[in-house]
């Protein structure tokens, strides 16, 4: 018998993404993120991945591991988390790394002063807004997590939670070039747990106080550090294209004078059009030799290169690519969500089509495999077929519910491929393949499907 479910390659008309809310509900919805600690009724601003969004993740850390360290000129690292304090000390984020906090006296809430008044919007809990006018004082805050090493808790043993993962890039700047020979200009590349003590985190995993960065520092010669900004804003721009992302929502954003960080030179953001607004995916910076001149200054140690060919000494500029691997998540998310005016494929019935439209390469789940009955003489085979594609690829099988409605759940998670095992398939040996955003299907002989699948999908890859 031949698969009931007809063809429909038609092409419906959609709609984006134009609320969050939408996003947080299919999240939790489908597996791809939780509230942590949600039986004890949450905690505020942590989050916890899924099945589905722990696959997204990994793959999206994979694809900008494989854009950094898959060239000659940029190697990887992984430092602790925990770290000296002196390192923090001479980072300036002891000193410096605090927002000006308020209070309003009225409402309870608090609000960082660099913000206001937007902040204030629809912000307070009373009925009627109190427009500023209980606001405290603004005080400083620092956004450092700070525990204790060791069995004594005292001043002497305080360490922090690292609110970046730069600075262990910077005092590994001198074992790394040495242990591999690199010469500048050259790169160091790390992923990331960092955390801060954000007075304001909001917007789902937008901003949050663990988090995961994703960050390289280029290190270059003084006076070839605007070319090699340049050359970094450009490179940065087209892995976002590469990902499939919808260019017309991004955009650069340069740093004004009065914006620029104590340690910047020269600053760009990657912004992305999230259903709140225009917002920071990554930063792009010069540096200057501002981190490498304050370790040296404060550990004692030398930290200038030696060009042999120069036969000269100078401390490196660096060149900083740095994005949060959560709000990149959340803008993909936000990127692949669409909603089509559809034909219900197993009715002909019309309706609306929730669809993930990820690129291949991060989509969580590559293929499922959907057995067109219960039975035995289909489930079987159908699982067979789903542990042969396991051995390399993340597949899903579903065997609940009608044809139709696995489709749509596979549609909505962004699942590239549906395979459906028929009662034809026990004698032409062959499965019904259906591609997500077409809705095409094709008879692939069930000894093809697995290079049929590779072909696929490296017919998409992403190309750094």
């Amino acid at each position: 018998m031949a698969d009931p479910v007809q063809n429909s390659a038609a092409k419906a008309q959609h709609k984006n993404l134009n609320d969050l809310a939408t996003m947080v509900s299919l999240c939790k919805r489908r597996g791809f993120v939780y509230q942590s600690s949600e039986i004890y009724g949450g905690l505020n601003s942590c989050w916890d991945y899924g099945p589905l969004g722990s696959n997204l993740k990994m793959n999206v850390k994979q694809a900008w591991w494989n854009a950094m360290t898959r060239r000659d000129d940029v190697v990887g690292l992984d430092a602790a988390i925990l770290m000296a304090p002196m390192v923090w000390k001479a980072s300036g984020h002891v000193d410096g790394f605090s927002d000006p906090l308020v209070d309003c006296k009225k409402c309870k809430q608090r609000f960082r002063a660099d913000q206001l008044p937007q902040a204030l919007e629809g912000a307070c809990k009373e009925k009627e807004n109190c427009k500023g006018a209980y606001l405290t004082e603004p005080r400083s805050f620092n956004l450092m997590f700070k525990t204790f090493m060791g069995p004594v808790e005292d001043a002497s043993a305080i360490v922090y939670l690292r609110p970046e993962t730069a600075q262990g890039i910077f005092v590994n700047f001198e074992n790394v070039q040495s242990t591999s020979r690199k010469k500048v200009p050259f790169g160091i590349a790390q992923i990331g747990k960092s955390f801060r003590n954000e007075i304001t985190p909001g917007n789902f995993i937008f901003r949050t106080r663990e988090f995961e960065q994703m960050e390289m520092q280029y290190f270059v010669k003084p006076g070839t550090d605007d070319g090699f900004f340049e050359k970094w804003k450009e490179t940065r721009w087209n892995f976002y294209l590469k990902l499939g992302m919808n260019s017309s929502k991004l955009r650069f954003k340069p740093h004004g004078p009065g914006e620029l960080a104590h340690y910047a030179k020269a600053a760009v953001d990657v912004q992305y059009e999230f259903p709140f607004g225009w917002q920071e995916l990554e930063g792009i910076h010069n540096r200057s030799d501002f981190d490498l001149s304050q370790h040296q200054k404060f550990s004692g140690k030398k930290l200038e290169y030696f060009d042999e060919a120069a036969k000269e000494k100078y401390l490196p500029f660096v060149i900083e690519t740095a994005v949060g691997c959560d709000r990149l998540i959340l803008a993909l998310l936000c990127d692949a969500y669409r909603e089509e005016n559809s034909v219900d494929e197993e009715t002909g019935r019309a309706d609306t089509r929730v669809v993930l439209g990820f690129h291949p390469e991060i989509a969580p789940i590559k293929a499922a495999i959907l057995p067109l009955s219960k039975k035995a003489e289909l489930t079987e085979p159908a699982l067979k077929l789903r542990d042969g594609l396991a051995r390399e690829f993340a597949v899903q099988y579903d065997d609940a519910a009608s044809i139709g409605k696995r489709y749509r759940r596979q549609d909505e998670i962004g699942t590239p491929f549906c395979m459906t095992y028929d009662f034809d398939s026990n004698t032409d040996h062959k499965v019904t393949v259906r591609e997500r955003d077409s809705m095409k299907q094709e008879r692939i002989a069930l000894d093809q499907v697995e290079t049929y699948l590779r072909t696929q999908i490296k017919a998409k890859a992403i190309a750094f």
